[in-house]
């Protein structure tokens, strides 16, 4: 097991950071919301199979931020 190139909890046909490149591929929003994007999407992806319940609260913890983030700027 190569737990640095392919974690067990990213197993997949997919690699979860071939997903984010392919989603935010030219995509022009600011780099730390698209960090912030990025993050909720890898704690979403590997939920089931490392952290559970952990890793869907670090999910909704940068959503909220990046949601923050988006009503502030409207303003």
């Amino acid at each position: 097991m190569d737990v640095v190139n392919h974690p067990p909890h990213y197993q997949s046909s997919i690699e979860c950071i071939d997903a984010m490149e392919a989603m935010s591929s030219g995509c022009s929003i600011r780099s730390h919301q698209a960090y912030c994007w990025q993050n909720c999407f890898k704690y979403l992806w590997r939920w089931p199979y490392k952290n559970g319940l952990e890793d869907l609260r670090k999910a909704r913890w940068y959503l909220d931020r990046l949601i923050k983030q988006l009503e502030e700027e409207r303003r």
